[in-house]
């Protein structure tokens, strides 16, 4: 029971993992970015009026599903036009986290009108990029590394000094009013890390569960056939080149259904790392070998979530003392303003 009270603090406290909110929101907002600017020479082959599947057919499957595409709205190709630089807009700006809270409600849009305008055009990276880009609109993604946190460390820096007064009347009001807003968002953003979380477990113990069960991945041949596959053989000389280490490829078989099913097991003490950094490079193969790149990084960037702040603030500290170091030959360093730039923020969590 001692527990209650320790987990209803930490739901109510403070919002945790915000710098691993921000990797998720930079990582995904730029993944997107990137994709849509890859795509952009058949973005009409793809969402728009000239897609072999036409708007007519969109609008007719979204009658039987439940979804609904802003690129359905209209059959002009103006229209597409205007919507797809919107989108590309909007993933910018959702990386670069400007205005972040409304800003996330459109990428979500974004994400989930070009997702079901395509809907059978998928590799399983984009249906992760959506959940975590709804999941991410309830989160404060802002407050670390954004636009958003820089202007508000400004205007916290131009306000030092100011006196302030006890409040009264209608300034008590709006004190109380605003810490019930500050509560409200922390109890939604401390859920949707728990939520983010909970699904990329819930998406490596599955496919782990899943590969038990096949026999190929049971006798270490599944990696050989998936090698052997051409719909995924971006490089088949590659292909051919590491399909002839039988061995390794029998031990990467066993190793990725270890990995995947124990991962879940392993959050909670220090051997998540050599887990995470074994996962980060499985992805990379993937991305590699089998012509998966998107896929792979949302899946490396939904990793991120499970290292903790502290992890990043040395990332941030090492950066800045590179760069310093770096220019320091050419004139001296100037007056240091990085505290101010990013809010205080208490002891992190695992």
């Amino acid at each position: 029971m001692d527990r209650v009270p320790a987990l209803y603090a930490l739901l109510i406290g403070r919002p945790v993992s915000l710098y691993a909110a921000a990797v998720l929101r930079i990582g995904y907002g730029l993944l997107y970015l990137v994709f849509l600017l890859r795509e952009f020479p058949h973005r009409d082959e793809i969402w728009g009026p000239g897609s072999p599947w036409t708007p007519a057919l969109a609008r007719a499957l979204f009658d039987q599903t439940g979804w609904a595409s802003v690129l359905t709205l209209s059959d002009s190709r103006a229209y597409f036009e205007f919507c797809y630089a919107a989108a590309v807009a909007t993933s910018a700006l959702f990386m670069l986290g400007w205005r972040t809270r409304a800003v996330s409600v459109l990428f979500a849009a974004v994400v989930a009108s070009f997702h079901a305008r395509a809907i059978f055009m998928t590799d399983g990276g984009d249906n992760l990029i959506l959940l975590m880009a709804v999941y991410l609109v309830f989160t404060a993604c802002g407050r670390r590394w954004s636009l958003d946190a820089r202007r508000a460390a400004l205007r916290a820096a131009a306000g030092k000094g100011e006196g302030h007064r006890p409040a009264r009347g209608a300034a008590a009001l709006r004190c109380h009013v605003r810490d019930a807003r500050l509560t409200a968002v922390t109890v939604l953003h401390n859920c949707g890390m728990l939520v983010i979380a909970a699904q990329v477990c819930f998406l490596y113990g599955s496919a782990g569960l899943y590969k038990v069960q096949g026999g190929t991945w049971g006798n270490g041949t599944a990696l050989h056939y998936a090698l052997n596959l051409h719909l995924f053989q971006p490089w088949p000389a590659l292909s051919g080149m590491v399909d002839e280490h039988e061995v390794l490829i029998t031990a990467a078989c066993y190793l990725t259904v270890l990995l995947q099913v124990a991962f879940p097991f392993v959050l909670f003490g220090r051997l998540k790392y050599p887990v995470l950094a074994m996962l980060l490079v499985m992805h990379v193969s993937i991305a590699v070998l089998m012509g998966l790149p998107l896929f792979s990084a949302a899946m490396i960037v939904a990793d991120a979530v499970f290292l903790p702040d502290g992890f990043y603030r040395s990332l941030a500290g090492w950066w800045r003392r590179a760069t310093r170091r770096g220019g320091a030959a050419d004139t001296a360093p100037p007056p240091r303003t990085e505290a101010t730039l990013v809010p205080v923020q208490a002891a992190p969590t695992a």
